[in-house]
């Protein structure tokens, strides 16, 4: 791959561009269970109505795994909150809107989000008497089967020229609980040290939906949990933090 065409890198996976292409290129430490699942996750989907770039093919490139899809031109909401800080709003409720329309879809094939967070939960570093807790808040909260991003961020939407939204990297889809995927949105505002975004979108949220924010608010400690397992150190104080209003009864 050409490194003119670079539009995105991380330790263990290069994005590209090629033409009407996006090629996203793993490295050796990802397995080829996980990369197949990816794309399976995607696939499904597709299935639904949602804007999502199509995948085409996946293929070994340059002796690696890669998941070649459309590429959509375009900049991400993220980009665009961030040129425009007065149109915060017009854009939170954009975000907000779209993530309804996500978690009003089923997707009856994808992973059950509450057996993702159990097993999470039980690979966390954390003592035996938390890891009880939060399986047992876990094992109370309703069962449900929306389609869960898992990832939901500004960064993964993508407005095209005439406006139309597009969601990517599905990589971490399940079908859950609405409130889970808030609670992630929500944490994932703070990570970036948009403490004051993260309240306005909770608040948001909980106001177009209807939902209590005490009941997202369960589900904090618990997606802290779940994100500690591969949270790199500059996370981790924080997520312990979250983990410990965890109420012991």
């Amino acid at each position: 791959m050409k490194e003119e065409n670079l539009i995105f890198s991380r330790p263990d996976k290069k994005i590209y561009m090629s033409g009407d292409k996006l090629i996203k290129l793993f490295d050796g430490s990802y397995s080829k269970a996980n990369i197949l699942n990816e794309a399976l996750n995607h696939a499904r989907v597709e299935e639904t109505d949602l804007n999502v770039p199509k995948i085409r093919s996946i293929e070994v490139v340059d002796g690696k795994w890669a998941i070649i899809l459309d590429y959509i031109e375009g900049e991400t909401l993220q980009s665009l909150m961030d040129k425009h800080p007065e149109k915060e709003d017009e854009y939170l409720n954009l975000f907000v809107d779209l993530q309804r329309t996500v978690l009003s879809k089923k997707v009856p094939m994808l992973n059950k989000l509450k057996d993702k967070m159990n097993a999470k939960i039980s690979s966390a570093d954390l003592d035996a008497t938390t890891r009880y807790e939060l399986h047992t808040r876990l094992d109370s909260m309703p069962k449900h089967n929306n389609l869960c991003h898992g990832d939901f961020n500004p960064s993964n939407i993508i407005i095209t020229a005439d406006g139309t939204p597009y969601i990517i990297d599905w990589s971490h889809a399940t079908q859950g609980n609405s409130s889970a995927d808030v609670a992630r949105s929500y944490l994932l505002f703070y990570l970036v040290g948009k403490e004051n975004l993260a309240q306005k979108y909770l608040k948001l949220y909980c106001l177009k939906s209807d939902t209590a924010i005490q009941y997202v608010q369960r589900w904090i400690p618990i997606v802290a949990a779940s994100r500690l397992v591969k949270a790199p150190e500059s996370e981790r104080e924080f997520l312990h933090k979250w983990i410990d209003v965890v109420d012991y009864e």
